[in-house]
């Protein structure tokens, strides 16, 4: 924790510029909940917040093991951040298990709450300790506050007639009121929450909420052990204008319906449920009202197909899906690609190869995105860098997708999808329409034929009179959209095609510096959700006086035009993705500089110090 001033007189509380706190307790504990809950609370009382939900894979893994552990860590602060922090401050840890898992990550003298009603001689085994860690020294060097979370909170809804399996799962409860005591948070939302959501229970959510203040009653009243008090974090400050918190997916979703509104068109989601992709779906699914159509198909096959269909009948065909989906989904891309209708494909990467590790992040199917198809096959490829920017990415996939008649890929990963931050609510006045101009003139038509300037072709929807018309996989004749066999005609389509993708360079930003001159001793180059662990660790690395600069690519395929110019300018370049060195490979083929991979391949974000060490040994040995 930073502090940036002692106490307030007023509250008796420590005043505290940011803090890192990591929920951890089984997979059944409601970790999740609780830390989400937790952060928008926060966002309401005007902190900055950046979050990172991290959970097992299993849909149960077994109660007390280290397999089924489930953390929610959540950073806010009185500035401006981009991380969720490198390491927690304050760990909450509702058993042994997440106590074994998450000790090791906790900053040496942070504090520890500890759920003692957790830790009976079957948990401990379980989670692999030969002795209780509470009763030797091996806590030592942390402030410990032990508490029977178990016992107070039953004891807190027992005049609710619960059983006792329903009683102890308020636990989460308890907790979120004691941790919201401790750093000055407010419970009315959480109530309000709790009875929205229980509304067909009422008892149950009178029973958690009369937890959450017992939770808060306890830091009150309780005589905490020395070092062990109140803390307060004061508002941000942002700048002027509406807040909401806001995860990656629900941006997406967002963004995918204000292109929609923008370009005038319907959509249709024709998609597949796979983690960690699947809430944008259920998201989407909830605005039938603003003209989407959402259909869960048998496979992913299916799923593209039908978005591929749609955008032959007029309406704009969206697919979401993760990379095991991608990999199923390629073939349908790829007769997109040949008949050139927009398609927009929200790749939310995974640990792979195949089904991986579901519910972890990677940034490993950028090769894939943009190389994966059989024969020459090229399409758009754009990935977000926060949560809030996978809003303004959506939108622009959608731009880019019916401007030139080409499906986009649109990257995130879990990362962004299930990590959330304070998103200012755009005006949708600010935005420029881009309206389709569908083809309506029968006069000397044929369905390839292109714009000069774009080289897209005429987008013309079936039942139109004089426009009949059919459209397919096999190769066409470029002046009448007939099958064709032809090799010289083939050899004309194919890099008319190329020279399409290719001329998206000419309507897209050129490459900027994001921090730092623009030329130095060494460049950064970030893509997808590593942008806010690059920014940080170039700020530390600047104020430390080092000649380091960042810039963030978010349009992967084909990329700015001035990149390469960019590159140049520097005597290194350091490019640190979550992935075996893709990105990497992609900028010393293109642009023949020698650049340097940071690879993480763990399933979890970078930390600030990495790259930041990183950055000091590269200019340090040069």
């Amino acid at each position: 924790m930073d502090t940036f001033a002692s106490t307030n007189s007023t509250s008796q509380r420590e005043l505290i510029e940011s803090v890192v706190i990591r929920f951890a307790g089984d997979s059944g504990d409601g970790m999740q909940l609780t830390g989400s809950q937790f952060s928008d609370t926060t966002a309401l009382m005007g902190n900055d917040l950046s979050t990172l939900p991290d959970f097992p894979a299993e849909i149960r893994a077994p109660a007390g093991t280290t397999f089924g552990v489930s953390g929610f860590q959540v950073h806010f602060a009185a500035h401006d951040i981009m991380t969720p922090g490198d390491a927690p401050d304050v760990l909450v840890a509702m058993n042994p298990a997440a106590l074994k898992v998450n000790l090791r990550d906790l900053k040496p003298g942070g504090l520890l709450v500890v759920n003692t009603g957790a830790f009976t001689a079957g948990n401990l085994k379980k989670a692999g300790y030969d002795k209780n860690p509470l009763e030797d020294t091996s806590l030592d060097g942390y402030r410990l506050l032990k508490i029977d979370i178990t016992k107070h909170t039953l004891q807190s809804v027992e005049s609710f007639g619960l059983g006792n399996k329903e009683a102890v799962r308020a636990k989460n409860m308890w907790t979120l009121g004691l941790m919201m005591w401790m750093f000055g948070r407010e419970r009315d939302s959480t109530a309000e929450w709790l009875r929205g959501k229980f509304a067909k229970s009422p008892n149950i959510a009178e029973a958690n909420i009369a937890a959450l203040n017992a939770g808060h009653v306890y830091g009150e009243t309780a005589e905490m052990p020395q070092g062990i008090h109140a803390y307060e974090v004061p508002r941000a400050k942002l700048q002027e204008g509406h807040y909401r918190n806001v995860t990656g997916n629900e941006a997406t979703a967002w963004g995918l319906l204000t292109g929609g509104k923008l370009a005038g068109l319907e959509l249709v989601l024709g998609s597949y449920p796979i983690t960690p992709a699947s809430t944008i779906l259920h998201y989407l699914s909830n605005l039938r009202a603003y003209g989407i159509t959402t259909f869960q198909a048998e496979d992913e096959i299916a799923a593209v197909c039908a978005a591929i269909g749609a955008s032959y009948a007029g309406s704009l065909g969206i697919t979401t899906t993760s990379g095991p989906g991608l990999a199923l989904k390629t073939e349908a891309i790829g007769l997109a690609v040949s008949t050139e209708l927009p398609l927009v494909v929200v790749d939310v990467q995974r640990g792979g190869p195949s089904t991986g590790l579901p519910t972890k992040t990677e940034q490993s199917d950028l090769l894939f995105a943009v190389y994966g198809r059989n024969g020459d096959c090229p399409l758009v490829v754009l990935a977000a860098s926060t949560p809030g920017d996978c809003f303004t990415m959506a939108v622009e996939a959608v731009r880019l997708a019916t401007k030139y008649m080409t499906p986009v890929i649109l990257l995130t990963d879990g990362f962004l999808a299930n990590s959330a931050e304070p998103w200012k609510i755009p005006d949708i006045n600010s935005f420029e329409p881009f309206p389709v101009k569908q083809r309506t003139d029968p006069a000397g038509f044929h369905p390839f034929l292109r714009d000069p300037q774009t080289l897209a072709r005429n987008w013309a929807v079936p039942g139109t009179p004089g426009l009949e018309h059919r459209i397919g996989g096999l190769e066409k004749n470029y002046d009448s959209g007939n099958i064709s066999y032809d090799p010289d005609n083939h050899h004309k389509m194919v890099k008319v095609r190329a020279a399409k993708v290719a001329g998206v360079a000419d309507d897209i930003p050129l490459q900027k510096i994001d921090q730092g001159e623009d030329s130095g001793d060494l460049l950064v180059v970030g893509w997808g959700s590593t942008f806010g662990a690059i920014s940080s660790a170039v700020l530390g690395a600047r104020k430390a006086g080092l000649k380091v600069s960042h810039a963030h690519i978010r349009y992967m395929h084909p990329m700015p035009k001035n990149l390469g110019e960019v590159l140049k300018r520097f005597k290194h370049v350091l490019v640190p993705e979550m992935n075996n060195g893709m990105l990497v490979k992609i900028l010393r083929s293109d642009y023949l500089v020698d650049a340097r991979g940071l690879n993480k391949i763990a399933g979890q974000p970078f930390k600030i110090a990495e790259i930041e060490a990183e950055i000091r040994g590269l200019l340090a040995s040069s």
